[in-house]
């Protein structure tokens, strides 16, 4: 998309209400609930809150980066189970760690362009079910099992086998890793530590301050977006799991690195947990508000997606969000949330150094000077992926529909969601409370 022009030209973009699960964090098995559950449960409640049936809606538009094998097509399948019917289409869409905020990108671009009135949208991800896959060797073992026919044949077959064919691969550890510049995602965190000397303590810092804001949050009654999950085994989850308390600089430091073995700076506890969540949100034109009398959360303002550099994957954040804040006039104070999602602590804390750094500012955003220091008493506040968990289907729409409930509480006007993206990207929401 072109620095300088809108994502919507057409129809104003409202987003009436959203819903999201508690996220739950992988405890090395597979948890409780498939992403459709996930994304169904959210979806249920939200749809009983509206006083149109299922079946008007437009379409159902889901981001989700890793759908069961069950689960083709997952928006379909959630939108078939929460009874839209057969003729309401859906669709999945797939960004990596922003497929939310695609998925959300998407329906505001049909209802601005007039394709759609009333669309279910948002994320869901299970990644504790992430799959294990076979590994090359033993794919084509048991293609050879499976084209003998005699005895003789599957005995000589049987001979070839050996026991590193069963050597399992992990999908997930794959899939967070970048097949082009060959790092994880804790890697190319490190780059930008390195880059922005951001230190361990600053990272572990701002960990605990995530755990407790959301801590903070959750006591005062400020996730009322969050609807309770209840299992087969009649367990309630009403909270997110990942939420640590008693997080403190002590216990933290006593973490290793995970990623740069010995040396790095980014552990598990400064970075984003794996987790399985849903967050749906609807959206609708000016005049399907109309027709059904729909509350108004805010209105979609303007979407960016940049990219960069793989190897700098954590930066994407600020090369999206530059222009979109150029082309709306619109400076670092007069964004009164920011929603900017924590997949790494270093990746956060660099994005902010990276706006202050007039080299960078230069010379990789094509800026005349700095743009200025984020005021970090507007962002995440209320915590986010390091204490919440970033199910990376999910995430996107989460972060957009928070900034909205946080506008919404504090009477403020402004706010922007953004995300890195694994494999060199960035994506950027300009959100607007409305006032009645």
């Amino acid at each position: 998309m072109p620095a300088n022009q809108k994502a919507y030209t057409g129809r104003a973009v409202y987003v009436v209400d959203g819903c999201r699960t508690p996220f739950l964090k992988a405890d090395g098995q597979p948890g409780p609930f498939s992403a459709s559950d996930l994304a169904h449960s959210a979806g249920r409640t939200l749809l009983t809150r509206m006083p149109f049936s299922a079946n008007t809606i437009d379409e159902v538009i889901v981001g989700c980066v890793m759908p069961g094998p069950n689960e083709v097509n997952i928006a379909r399948i959630i939108a078939l189970r929460l009874g839209c019917g057969d003729m309401v289409p859906a669709w999945t869409v797939q960004r990596n760690c922003a497929s939310g905020l695609q998925a959300l990108d998407c329906a505001a671009q049909h209802i601005s362009s007039g394709v759609s009135d009333l669309v279910l949208t948002g994320g869901t991800e299970a990644m504790s079910h992430a799959p294990l896959l076979f590994r090359e060797s033993m794919v084509r073992w048991l293609g050879s099992w499976y084209k003998a026919r005699s005895f003789g044949q599957r005995m000589q077959v049987l001979s070839r086998i050996r026991p590193g064919y069963f050597a399992p691969i992990i999908g997930l550890l794959k899939g967070l890793t970048d097949p082009i510049v060959g790092l994880s995602m804790g890697q190319t965190a490190e780059n930008i530590a390195y880059r922005f000397d951001v230190s361990r303590e600053q990272m572990d810092a701002f960990a605990v301050r995530s755990h407790t804001r959301l801590a903070d949050a959750y006591d005062q009654d400020q996730m009322r977006e969050v609807d309770a999950l209840y299992d087969r085994k009649g367990n309630v989850y009403s909270q997110d799991t990942g939420l640590r308390r008693d997080s403190s600089m002590e216990k933290l430091a006593r973490l290793k690195p995970a990623f740069d073995k010995p040396y790095g700076n980014v552990t598990a506890g400064n970075s984003a947990q794996i987790t399985d969540g849903a967050a749906m949100l609807i959206l609708a034109s000016e005049q399907a508000v109309e027709q059904y009398q729909l509350p108004v959360l805010g209105r979609i303002v303007d979407c960016h997606w940049a990219g960069l550099d793989p190897s700098q994957m954590g930066l994407g954040p600020v090369h999206a969000m530059t222009p979109l804040l150029q082309r709306n006039e619109t400076g670092l104070d007069d964004i009164d949330n920011w929603e900017i999602n924590e997949a790494f602590a270093a990746q956060v804390l660099a994005c902010i150094a990276a706006w202050q750094d007039d080299d960078y500012c230069k010379k990789d955003l094509g800026l005349d000077a700095v743009i200025g220091e984020l005021d970090q008493s507007r962002l995440n506040v209320d915590g986010g992926g390091i204490s919440i968990g970033h199910p990376v289907g999910a995430s996107g729409a989460r972060i957009a529909l928070h900034s909205l409930k946080v506008l919404e509480r504090t009477g403020a006007k402004r706010g922007i969601a953004s995300l890195c993206i694994g494999g060199g990207q960035g994506g950027a929401m300009l959100l607007e409370r409305m006032e009645s």
